[in-house]
């Protein structure tokens, strides 16, 4: 998976490619650790993601409980197998998706 973050004050754009899954959700974890304090819009873009696993959708829900508290969390260009997890799972009513 690669990870490519855009930040333009206190706004932080990641564009994810690839998988996230068991083997590449603690990179991403472990990025926006250091990314998330002080942040007041974070915005997920998806385009290129093939396929999220239970490991990446921890991760995504650990993001919008930081980012509740503190701004706005967004998960943009879903694809449809994307999107179909997120509904068999209740992402879908958690996350703000667009």
């Amino acid at each position: 998976m690669t990870i490519n973050k855009e930040k333009n004050g206190t706004a932080l754009t990641v564009a994810l490619e690839g998988r996230l899954d068991t083997t590449t959700s603690p990179k991403l974890e472990e990025e926006l650790k250091a990314e998330l304090p002080g942040l007041t819009s974070l915005v997920f873009d998806f385009s290129k993601l093939e396929y999220i696993s239970s490991a990446g959708l921890r991760v995504l829900l650990g993001a919008h409980k930081t980012m509740t508290k503190q701004g706005e969390m967004t998960v943009t260009n879903v694809n449809e197998i994307v999107k179909e997890v997120f509904e068999v799972t209740g992402f879908s009513d958690i996350l703000n998706i667009k």
